[in-house]
């Protein structure tokens, strides 16, 4: 009995050391911290944005418009969409939720992870606006004390007022006010039922509930909160199924001005707090790569256009965008060709399966049922795979891609931040073919793959993110190879034809080395879209028109796209000159080679042959192949000249010799005559197709010799039948040359 008392007198003094220390440790850790009154107010929210100079480039919170609510202007289904999801016991309880939190603890303990949170909407307020990003026990005493403090202060609705005119929605809207303009294009107290559900799903994750970026995740998250909000009885039957029934919006209200860099620059912020887990609220600076004088010019480039579109120009040794502005935002479009070099030519060089030469049949083809067809719907018959690029030509395209596969090309796309939906797994997809498509910031940070050798990280805009003065993101430059140094240069090169006898021909009076794909999406009856990506070796710019809701537009994309990717080249160079900055050139790696091939092997078999090194310039042509990959087979056709044999008939009293088609008119020949008893040469001379000789006998059989001759080497001799006019028939009258006899 005594031993049980000294056990419970133990553990009596423990527990009260334990609770002495926690207070005391409670107390050291929150003794300096006071609720600030004037941060629970929209306008003192303070987001800094600085460019590459480290310049402010805007101060106050919010893109849109930022409007105060006053909470008694707010609807009742507004208020209830948001407590109903947030923090459903928000009147009754005194700050913290301690059912919600204990169900949340057990849930945890469980799954033996801390995934799932309990905060009020009076803790998320504290925390959006006092506590900085650190997860430490002694934040969230800090958070206690803040709570307490807060709801000590305010009724309930004065911290639901300011919990929503604080909260972020996404898309640089802060509060209500801003987020109701931006994505409906009205005032909080005009929004229905659906709107405030939409809204209130947002608040957990804007960046995956956006209805611009996600629309089906969004109005799944909007169709959860309409369904709590009827459970709690704070909507009837048929009120939820007309919210329910009620279209989300695709498109955000713009009327505010343009989607220019700062809107992508939120974008990658909501991101980037997903990843990193920390939340948008308190004062934030961005540091960001803008140059404010290059997104002044790319702005006034895309002016009067009848269409909206978007240009964004990208340094390729940051892999970072310094200037962007759009009409519609990150919006995805089918890319048409563009789409070519990263999924066709790259991969099929990547894998040793063609070479910028290798010969191609351009001809109409059914492809099981698949049809495509050039532009114009003209067929160059046999192409190089270089001509074939850099004129866009479509059934190569396909071909190549037929021959790679579809499961190994995309397998590149995706390392390049380009997936592929299954729905879009045929071969349209080497002609850009897809129903979603890809984002115009998605395809020119996967071409900065080409001036940077063949390696590739994802385009950025925001270098590092501080909150509350804590750094709490900074990129990393990290780069992964997606293909070898040989294929990016090969591709490279093809794409620079394209600037100088292709598509992209425009571009081709810029007094530096430039590569671009143009490409251009539509139907037979009209196009949608219109693009050119283009890059130096320091910068990649991209260019898109089109329209948002499909209707026809007159450009292609080596027309206007390409005019306005000139300017804006022309500008980077200027720019670059004055800071001493050369643009370079796009040098051959070591696993790149230069040969010269049989011209004339090439055009009659479309074989790939190394060229004579006895050949004349006009005979041969240089190409580029990765070192390994190179030709193996060798011409010897002027080293040691060769013929097919030509045939031998006798005409009357004549032997004629015909040579054969193939018989090279650069050779000279000697032909020699021998009888048994004689040798002599009959005819020493240029190349003509047919040679008679009437000098012969009637008793005698003859063997001729042909022996093919270039600049004085002998080649081999070829003996040709034995033959004898002795019985021969009289030739065709038709046939004789009477006009030279």
């Amino acid at each position: 009995m005594k031993i049980v008392r000294i056990f419970l007198l133990s553990g009596l003094i423990f527990l009260c050391g334990l609770f002495t220390f926690a207070g005391v440790y409670y107390f050291n850790a929150t003794k300096d911290v006071r609720l600030q009154p004037e941060k629970l107010l929209l306008e003192e929210l303070s987001t800094k944005v600085y460019d590459e100079n480290g310049e402010a480039v805007r101060s106050a919170g919010t893109l849109a418009k930022k409007n105060t609510v006053k909470a008694e202007n707010l609807p009742s289904h507004v208020k209830r969409a948001f407590i109903d999801v947030e923090d459903k016991r928000f009147y009754s309880h005194g700050g913290f939720d301690l059912k919600r939190i204990a169900k949340a603890t057990l849930r945890n303990v469980k799954s033996f992870s801390f995934k799932e949170g309990a905060s009020t909407i009076s803790q998320q307020l504290i925390k959006n606006t006092h506590l900085s990003q650190e997860k430490t026990i002694k934040r969230k005493l800090k958070e206690f004390k803040l709570t307490r403090q807060l709801e000590k202060r305010y009724s309930k609705e004065d911290i639901l007022e300011q919990y929503l005119n604080t909260i972020y929605f996404g898309h640089s809207c802060f509060g209500i006010g801003s987020a109701s303009e931006y994505y409906f294009g009205k005032t909080p107290s005009q929004l229905t039922v659906s709107e405030s559900a939409l809204l209130a799903g947002l608040v957990k994750s804007p960046n995956n509930y956006s209805p611009f970026k996600h629309p089906q995740q969004c109005k799944k998250r909007r169709n959860i909160v309409l369904a709590l909000m009827k459970k709690a009885g704070h909507l009837h039957l048929e009120e939820y199924k007309n919210a329910v029934n009620e279209e989300i919006p695709l498109t955000p209200n713009l009327a505010h001005g343009g989607d220019g860099y700062l809107k992508f620059v939120f974008d990658e912020l909501e991101s980037l707090a997903e990843k990193h887990s920390f939340t948008v609220g308190g004062k934030i600076e961005i540091k960001t790569y803008l140059d404010k004088h290059l997104q002044e010019k790319i702005v006034n480039c895309l002016q009067n256009l009848p269409c909206d579109r978007s240009a964004m120009v990208l340094d390729v040794e940051q892999n970072a965008f310094k200037a962007s502005y759009s009409t519609l935002g990150n919006v995805c479009r089918s890319p048409g060709s563009v789409l070519k070099p990263l999924l066709v030519y790259a991969p099929a060089i990547e894998r040793n399966q063609i070479s910028p030469a290798t010969a191609i049949l351009d001809e109409k083809t059914d492809f099981s049922g698949y049809t495509p067809e050039n532009y114009g719907g003209t067929y160059a018959g046999y192409v190089s795979a270089r001509e074939a690029l850099s004129k866009s030509l479509n059934i190569p395209a396909v071909k190549i891609l037929n021959s790679t596969g579809i499961e190994k090309s995309k397998a590149y796309l995706e390392k390049l931040g380009l997936p592929v939906e299954k729905e879009d797994e045929s071969l349209a997809l080497a002609l850009g073919g897809m129903k979603k498509g890809y984002s115009l910031k998605q395809l020119v940070s996967a071409y900065s793959v080409f001036p940077d050798q063949g390696e590739y990280q994802n385009g950025a805009f925001i270098k590092e993110i501080f909150i509350d003065g804590r750094s709490v993101y900074k990129r990393k430059i990290k780069k992964e190879r997606v293909f070898s140094e040989a294929t990016a240069y090969l591709v490279s090169d093809m794409m620079k034809t394209a600037t100088q006898t292709g598509t992209a021909k425009k571009l081709r009076t810029l007094p530096f080395e430039i590569i671009a794909k143009t490409g251009t999406a539509g139907t037979k009856e009209k196009n949608t879209d219109a693009y050119v990506l283009t890059a130096t070796k320091k910068d990649v710019v991209g260019v898109w028109l089109g329209n948002a809701n499909n209707s026809p537009i007159e450009y292609t994309g080596g027309g206007e796209p390409c005019n306005i990717a000139y300017g804006i080249n022309e500008y980077l160079h200027s720019n670059r000159l004055t800071k001493n900055q050369p643009l370079g050139e796009f040098s051959p790696p070591k696993s790149v080679a230069s040969v010269k091939l049989d011209k004339i092997e090439y055009y009659d078999t479309h074989n790939i042959v190394l060229a004579d090194e006895n050949a004349p310039t006009q005979f041969t042509f240089s190409e580029v192949f990765s070192t390994k990959a190179l030709p193996r087979g060798k011409s010897d056709k002027f080293s040691n000249p060769s013929i097919s044999a030509p045939t031998i008939s006798v005409w009357g009293r004549t032997v004629r010799i015909d040579f054969s088609k193939s018989s090279p008119e650069y050779y000279d020949y000697i032909i020699e005559r021998y009888d048994y008893a004689t040798h002599s040469t009959v005819y020493c001379g240029k190349y003509q197709a047919v040679f008679s000789d009437e000098s012969v006998q009637d008793d005698k059989r003859y063997v001729y010799t042909v022996i093919p001759v270039y600049n004085g080497k002998k080649g081999k001799p070829v003996k040709l039948p034995e033959i004898s006019l002795k019985g021969a028939p009289p030739p065709p009258i038709i046939n004789k040359d009477w006009w030279n006899k």
